[in-house]
């Protein structure tokens, strides 16, 4: 069975914040991304609100069928933030205002101690848990020692490596992170930098069920419209590479 298709709206928000406007908005984008068949959508509640507001949240909640996957910095003020709006999962990143994107997964054994009661916050909130990690072993059982409910595979790696090149190391480093994490009872998706080229391998993996695009869906979009974007993604997932 294919993984299911989280689609990240983030930057139909860029657009719209790069003029200080209404236009284009995020939300008619989840809608039409729930149309074209995708199991849900995520945003990045950034501490600068660089896209993605707290209105946005707010009419997310309101009008989606599909679930809510709010990524956040592990911060007081990101809980502040996330849990009154009731996200059907909270996904955990590292953060900072310098990057332009998500740089690497979070380091859940270094913040073993502050992450345990972040997810406790959500947990008391029903507010399920992910951690974004980068397929490392060590990674994966602090997630489970520490009780998330998931783990999202930092695919940054794979998907940045250069045309021609050999993925097999990438894949087999993220087939054995997605093997341990299915054992320990964690929920496996995957994400950062796919694209309809690169998708397929990943989605062979059989314990990942979810895989969370953005970028490459938004600036597909660009061209041919948002439902036929995300319908072009659902078929790269489900086709043998």
């Amino acid at each position: 069975m294919s993984p299911r298709l989280g689609v990240n709206i983030d930057h139909v928000a860029t657009l719209r914040q790069a003029r200080g406007g209404r236009e284009p908005e995020p939300v008619a984008a989840a809608l039409l991304a729930q149309s074209a068949g995708c199991s849900g959508i995520t945003v990045h509640l950034r501490m600068d609100r660089r896209h993605i507001q707290d209105k946005d949240l707010r009419l997310l909640r309101e009008v989606l069928a599909v679930p809510l996957n709010v990524e956040c910095a592990a911060t007081p003020e990101a809980l502040e933030a996330v849990i009154p709006f009731k996200p059907h999962t909270a996904t955990l990143v590292p953060e900072s205002r310098e990057e332009l994107t998500t740089q690497g997964g979070l380091d859940a054994v270094f913040l073993q101690a502050h992450l345990k009661g972040v997810i406790r916050e959500f947990r008391q909130s029903d507010i399920k848990t992910s951690l974004f990690l980068d397929p490392v072993p060590d990674q994966i059982k602090m997630a489970a020692k520490l009780e998330a409910d998931a783990v999202e595979l930092n695919t940054g790696t794979y998907s940045d490596l250069p045309l021609g090149a050999d993925p097999s190391y990438e894949l087999s480093r993220l087939r054995d992170a997605a093997r341990w994490a299915s054992k320990l009872g964690l929920r496996v998706l995957a994400g950062h930098g796919l694209n309809l080229r690169n998708v397929g391998p990943v989605a062979e993996i059989p314990e990942i069920e979810e895989l969370n695009i953005g970028h490459s869906i938004v600036g597909r979009a660009v061209l041919v419209g948002f439902e036929r974007a995300v319908q072009e993604m659902l078929t790269a997932i489900a086709r043998k590479p």
